[in-house]
């Protein structure tokens, strides 16, 4: 018998307030027929010839048109698939059909439709070609090896660039930085893009933001540039880090603009038997943009290893990525981890069965927060923030500013260029002095909180 999501978990997968409303509209039995879910058992491609079985919630929906648009979820992805012409995703059809189910109006069955099973037969032949497509590796090495060392030269270059432009920003001073405006920084991120340095380009464009920013900004100014000068320098020593610190060596790569090969860290940890199994708790997820894409950040804690990771994952600009896990829930994975001096961030690599409901997390005080940040950043001296579940604590607004409170007095202050007023308040009303359960992430400029657990249920923030 599948276990049914709440309204809450369906809910978060729109991609905005209005799909939530036309969603929350279809949730109904009068628009639809042929509804069914259940597990569909598909024929394995395998050498066994084994059958592979997906949990599924399916229907039609009634539309504008003469044809009913057909809507199938795989619950196991989550992933959809609807004929409607929306470019939303997922579409308002996809939520109704969700939320009829979540409320228990969708009977199980094992009696799926032709087309329904035809898409999900599809989704698992190309898990299966990427799969293999992973354990081959690169057609032709030499030629990835050629773009490889074509891309280091670029990279070189950038950085040689960014170098000599951040010795004549300082040299002249910052005192005229806000009256020279946004574009200097651009153009010079501009050309970290076109030396495949991405990653400079991303700190450039932050780094633009603090002229005029406020009280203070010249030593955030100076901050900035410190930190990328210092990353300039360790790309300088990269052969002697290769051989003395790897996971460092790596940590510059990513920080500089190079991605991590997901089908690389897949075959390793199949080789070595590195990738980590748990129960994962859905601690938090934040959407952003990032230069044109819409980049969406999840958070998940492992039950028995005690490990933090954050899953990425990317869509269109203005669309919602493909990725959705339900907040508050936890789901049994097997995660991999990118080389890191300080490692974090890891690929969602296999499932192993659909999200359920999890408990409230434990947590830990503010000064432990403090320290496991410093800790991390001993590590990785680029780290802005690490994610923390902070227990007992209340949002208490100050004359100097919000900070969220300990039992024991200890406090931390609120990162408001990360945390929005609105969620603050409704931080501050939910724990109403008192003690509650909060995830975020804590850095060097305060904690934004992600998540709150309130009277038992998680509630994005």
């Amino acid at each position: 018998m599948l276990e049914r999501w709440t309204a809450d978990q369906v809910l978060r997968l729109a991609p905005d307030a209005a799909s939530q409303k036309a969603g929350s509209k279809l949730a109904a039995p009068g628009p639809w027929t042929g509804l069914g879910a259940g597990e569909i058992c598909l024929q394995d491609a395998g050498d066994e010839g084994g059958k592979a079985a997906k949990s599924s919630v399916w229907g039609l929906c009634k539309g504008s048109g003469a044809k009913a648009y057909r809507t199938v979820v795989d619950l196991e992805g989550p992933a959809w698939s609807c004929t409607c012409p929306s470019r939303k995703l997922p579409c308002k059809h996809t939520l109704g059909l969700l939320l009829l189910w979540s409320a228990d109006g969708v009977a199980e069955t094992t009696d799926a439709p032709d087309w329904a099973a035809t898409w999900l037969m599809g989704r698992q032949e190309r898990a299966k070609q990427r799969e293999t497509r992973q354990a081959n590796g690169p057609a032709d090495p030499v030629a990835a090896q050629r773009r490889a060392d074509e891309h280091a030269a670029k990279v070189a270059d950038g950085v040689d660039k960014l170098g000599r432009w951040l010795a004549d920003q300082v040299s002249t001073g910052l005192a005229g930085a806000d009256r020279t405006g946004y574009a200097p920084f651009e153009a010079m991120a501009a050309a970290m893009v076109d030396a495949q340095a991405k990653g400079l380009a991303r700190q450039l464009r932050h780094a633009a933001t603090r002229p005029g920013s406020g009280e203070g900004w010249p030593g955030h100014l100076l901050e900035d540039y410190a930190a990328m000068w210092l990353l300039l320098r360790a790309h300088d020593r990269l052969g002697a880090l290769d051989e003395n610190d790897a996971a460092l060596a790596a940590t510059v790569r990513t920080r500089l603009g190079w991605d991590q090969k997901t089908a690389d860290l897949v075959r390793r940890a199949a080789e070595e038997g590195s990738a980590v199994r748990d129960h994962w708790t859905v601690l938090g997820s934040r959407d952003s943009d990032d230069d044109k894409l819409t980049r969406r950040e999840i958070w998940l804690r492992g039950e028995k290893s005690g490990r933090t990771a954050v899953v990425m994952a990317f869509g269109s600009s203005g669309q919602a990525p493909p990725l959705a896990l339900p907040v508050g829930a936890r789901l049994e994975a097997d995660l991999v981890f990118h080389d890191a001096a300080a490692p974090l961030r890891a690929h969602l690599a296999e499932r192993h069965g659909p999200p359920e409901p999890a408990e409230v997390p434990a947590g830990c005080g503010a000064e432990a927060a403090a320290l496991a940040y410093a800790e991390a950043l001993r590590a990785e001296p680029w780290l802005e923030t690490w994610p923390v579940v902070l227990s007992d604590i209340a949002a208490v607004p100050d004359v100097l500013g919000w900070r969220v409170v300990s039992s024991d007095g200890f406090w931390l202050p609120v990162d408001r260029g990360r945390a929005q007023d609105d969620a603050l308040w409704r931080l501050a009303a939910m724990s109403g002095g008192a003690g509650m359960t909060v995830f975020g992430e804590y850095g060097a400029r305060g904690f934004a909180p992600v998540t709150a657990w309130h009277e038992g249920r998680a509630v994005p923030l």
